[in-house]
């Protein structure tokens, strides 16, 4: 069967942003996405998942471990697992990207906000 942003699994993120499932296995999912201009993802990293960020339309900009990529479209980048990241529409346009993850990242983030949130906590006990 074909996937499309038409017949996928659709899901809100973020601050209006919006995903489509396309595929949704154990072993890797892609996903395609998009984020209205001036939209940004929590910082995380996957304990298990690589994933790579393949523009399609608009420009992304991605900070990977303290450092900032700015990817036009057809460009990509590969995140490997346990390195911090986070996606950034500093555009005035929709920026759309694939999101290839293997193995699916279900279960495997951790957001940082809430990690250090957490130590903070313990650190008083």
């Amino acid at each position: 069967m074909k996937k499309n942003k038409q017949n996928a699994e659709h899901y809100n993120w973020g601050e209006a942003c919006d995903g489509w499932r396309l595929v949704h296995e154990e072993e890797r999912s892609i996903i395609h996405e998009r984020m209205p201009p001036g939209t940004s993802e929590l910082r995380h990293y996957h304990e298990k998942a690589a994933q790579f960020f393949f523009v399609l339309s608009g420009v992304m900009t991605i900070e990977k471990d303290g450092t900032e990529h700015q990817l036009s479209e057809h460009e990509g980048i590969e995140v490997l697992p346990a390195i911090p990241h986070q996606v950034f529409n500093k555009s005035d346009r929709d920026v759309e990207f694939l999101v290839i993850s293997n193995p699916n990242t279900s279960k495997d983030r951790i957001n940082l906000e809430e990690e250090n949130k957490a130590r903070k906590g313990n650190s008083n006990l």
